[in-house]
């Protein structure tokens, strides 16, 4: 059975309210204790990010949920036709911050569009590569021929889980941070690095007929969770086994008095494997598909702060895949870490840049620190 080709034609983003610099964090997620953070200079220095986005006012109180901005990034694919949102015949959502477990963020999106037809709908769940997930259902229900259309969107909403009442008891650790910076991917790091947003691709079996499109050749993951034990992790506490406990085997006590809510990350873990790991997985896929790092001319890759990139262009040398600087596109300094969406963001401003030309391929890294998952797409401006 033949195969349709399968293009990304359109793409688009939408971040709410305006973006908020470094100087101005604290006005919206508070200082804790009353106090301004003594570790937020440092943890900055290290990500290099100089905006973000919150769906928070300045009392922190939510302007956006979840879905509406996912909402709003896919009407903006249909900006200049609203009415060509009936035609969508899939729509996959992936995200890491659903507003609700139930009912899915997926049908959430859906039920902001009232403008929409009845369609089918799938939420991936995940982190970071929640997004890629929805891209490649997406992707491959088009190719397959199932549906002539799709739209695949990533999006994040953190902010409330950041604010200072969440985090009064948490102790700042400006010592340590001085002393290792790994030690700032704890609880409080993600107070000066998570963004809200979203973005939203449309995929279609035909290419544009004027202007350029996205050929999808190939989307592509491996996990690592058979070999490594969880190392970012929401919803329960990590046991000294390295099992994790789930907060629907503990007390409402429990759940508060552990902080079960909040974001967690296993900091050595993180450092001994996610960039050795990625340098495994890539190595791997590369050779699978038969390409060398002379076949990308744009290398969009997810980092979560700007103290990785040298780490990756470390190893990526010692693999024999070298990505020079000028092959990266990264906008983590302007947007911040958009998690599950971050890659879209990407791709949307590269896409909409100016820069691109027939011919051009393009490399997307996403690499997920969780379990240690990761995703890769490679793709053709035709």
């Amino acid at each position: 059975m033949s195969m349709n080709e399968v293009y990304i034609t359109r793409t688009s983003h939408y971040f709410p309210n305006d973006p908020v610099p470094n100087e101005d964090m604290e006005s919206y997620l508070g200082m804790i204790n009353g106090k301004p953070s003594k570790s937020r200079r440092i943890v900055l220095r290290n990500n290099g990010i100089k905006n973000r986005y919150y769906a928070l006012d300045k009392s922190s109180k939510a302007t956006h949920t979840n879905a509406e901005m996912t909402s709003s990034a896919i009407r903006i694919l249909f900006k200049d036709n609203p009415g060509e949102i009936k035609n969508v015949e899939l729509i996959s959502c992936g995200t890491s911050s659903p507003d609700q477990m139930m009912p899915s963020h997926g049908v959430s999106v859906h039920g902001c569009l009232t403008e929409s037809e009845s369609v089918e709908v799938v939420s991936p769940a995940g982190v970071c590569c929640a997004g890629m997930h929805a891209l490649k259902y997406a992707y491959l229900a088009v190719k397959s021929g199932d549906f002539e259309n799709a739209v695949a969107a990533g999006s994040e909403r953190f902010s409330r889980l950041l604010v200072a009442d969440l985090f009064e008891s948490e102790v700042q650790k400006l010592t340590q941070l001085e002393q290792n910076p790994y030690i700032s991917f704890e609880k409080e790091f993600l107070r000066w690095m998570l963004s809200d947003g979203a973005a939203a691709f449309y995929l279609t079996n035909k290419k544009n007929e004027t202007g350029l499109s996205l050929r999808i050749e190939w989307i592509e993951g491996v996990s690592f969770a058979n070999i490594r034990e969880a190392c970012m992790y929401m919803g329960c506490i990590k046991m000294p086994d390295g099992s994790l406990r789930n907060f629907m085997d503990m007390t409402p006590d429990e759940i508060k008095d552990l902080s079960v809510l909040s974001i967690k990350q296993d900091v050595k873990l993180l450092s001994e494997n996610i960039v050795l790991l990625g340098g495994v997985a890539m190595t791997k896929i590369f050779k699978k598909r038969g390409i060398t790092a002379n076949d990308v001319d744009y290398y969009l890759c997810h980092i979560s702060s700007e103290f990785f990139r040298s780490k990756v262009q470390d190893e990526l040398k010692k693999i024999g895949l070298d990505m020079p600087e000028e092959k990266w596109f990264v906008n983590l300094s302007s947007v911040g870490n958009v998690g599950a969406a971050s890659i879209y963001l990407m791709m949307d401003e590269l896409y909409h840049s100016g820069k691109l030309k027939k011919g051009d391929r393009i490399f997307f890294s996403v690499p997920e620190s969780s379990r240690f998952s990761y995703m890769y797409a490679y793709l053709t401006v035709v």
